[in-house]
């Protein structure tokens, strides 16, 4: 019998109690954040469930890690803390417990509805990198730059590519993105252009939540970066193409990625994709003995994006695709991240890079075909710094339906 939770949860719900992504939320606006998980139409206050005593399991029994305001703490103790937890909530949200169920007060205090909060970063990243790791996206780039004779560097089949991002500016989904000013190609003989960027885009990724990280000069085994691993986030890599072209060589992204990332509020737990695993593409030529997988798996995550232009009643479907396309797996992402050493923190955050796929729509805005979508705006149509207003939405299939989440974008 499928589980079912107490509350009314429309069978339509991005949130089931199959679900039970982790987030923080502000009751008011000049309140402390909290942690919460979401259940139907409500946040679920993590730090009135501890008060009452109910995470009374052997690893978070006494545990003060949901009385922070970020998920930082719980996040180090590791995945048997995640399973304890998880099989807490959904205990205490299912219609055959009565703790919660029956209990008003305690009911008052720990679900509050999502419309009366305002949701905010759960965690402290301390660092972001972002990876390369869709082979459909890197042949249209190399398409584009190189040629279609030979559209994908050697190196890019051996190790998952990527670059150190700025943890400082990645914002929550709603955030305002101003458009960046930069340097860019000169024309002719002229200096370089300079001014407003003329060619932003975002890009539709997902990135992986850091858990218990590893001592610098350790390594992480790929066939335990799983357990490394706390959930995914969906995540859109603002990027201004102009500067990035201009400056990129030879040290790679810099002004032209810095200004801004935006993330959805809830973290989905690998616990909670677990149904959704599968096969991870065969990797030709054979990966490095450090990057070899026992079991090399990805997630059947439909993704989605819709824009909607600011006064126009409808929005299109500019771009589908698929999580399941990646070619590097989160683990060998992972694994590949401390090969030299490195040590990762509680927290951090690995972008997957543009999700693309084997096929993509062309709408009939005005895009590049770079990447699965590109938006070019002229910022000197409009006296503000705001040229357009959109609304995003991205699908992700976590049950029969599809779970969106909103974000507001100003380019």
């Amino acid at each position: 019998m499928a589980l079912k939770s107490f509350l009314q949860v429309d069978p339509d719900s991005h949130f089931p109690i199959q679900n039970l992504p982790y987030g923080a939320f502000k009751p008011q606006p000049t309140a402390p954040a909290r942690l919460a998980v979401a259940i139907g139409d409500y946040v679920l206050d993590l730090s009135e469930i501890a008060k009452a005593g109910l995470f009374n399991g052997p690893i978070l029994t006494g545990s003060d890690c949901f009385l922070q305001s970020t998920l930082n703490k719980f996040l180090a103790l590791g995945r048997p803390a995640w399973k304890e937890a998880r099989a807490t909530l959904q205990m205490l949200l299912s219609s055959t417990e009565q703790t919660l169920r029956d209990n008003a007060d305690l009911r008052q205090k720990t679900l509050v509805p999502m419309s009366k909060v305002e949701m905010v970063l759960p965690m402290e990243i301390g660092d972001y990198t972002d990876f390369f790791s869709s082979m459909h996206h890197a042949k249209n780039c190399g398409t584009i730059f190189r040629g279609p004779q030979n559209p994908i560097p050697p190196n890019w089949f051996h190790l998952p590519i990527a670059y150190h991002g700025r943890a400082s500016s990645i914002v929550i989904s709603g955030t305002n993105i101003n458009r960046p000013r930069g340097q860019g190609y000169p024309t002719g003989d002229s200096p370089p252009y300079f001014g407003p960027s003329l060619k932003l885009d975002f890009e539709l990724e997902m990135a992986a939540v850091v858990g218990p990280g590893n001592e610098l000069g350790k390594t992480i085994d790929v066939n335990e970066a799983a357990d490394h691993i706390f959930g995914l986030v969906l995540m859109n890599d603002w990027s201004a193409r102009d500067i990035q072209a201009w400056e990129y060589v030879p040290l790679g992204p810099f002004l032209g990625k810095s200004f801004g990332t935006t993330v959805s509020p809830w973290i989905v737990t690998l616990d909670a994709l677990e149904p959704f695993a599968c096969d991870a593409p065969k990797q030709d030529p054979h990966p490095l003995s450090y990057l070899a997988e026992k079991i090399s798996r990805n997630y059947d995550i439909a993704l989605e994006v819709q824009i909607k232009p600011s006064g126009q009643k409808d929005s299109s479907v500019v771009t589908r695709s698929n999580f399941k396309n990646l070619y590097w797996t989160l683990t060998q992402q992972l694994a590949h991240h401390t090969i030299n050493g490195c040590n990762l923190r509680p927290g951090d955050l690995l972008g997957t890079g543009t999700i693309s796929g084997p096929v993509c729509l062309l709408p009939t805005f005005h895009f590049s075909i770079l990447l699965p979508l590109y938006i070019f705006t002229n910022p000197h149509t409009d006296t503000s710094n705001h040229v357009c207003v959109y609304a995003l939405e991205i699908h992700r299939t976590l049950s029969t339906t599809p779970c969106a989440l909103w974000y507001s974008m100003f380019f």
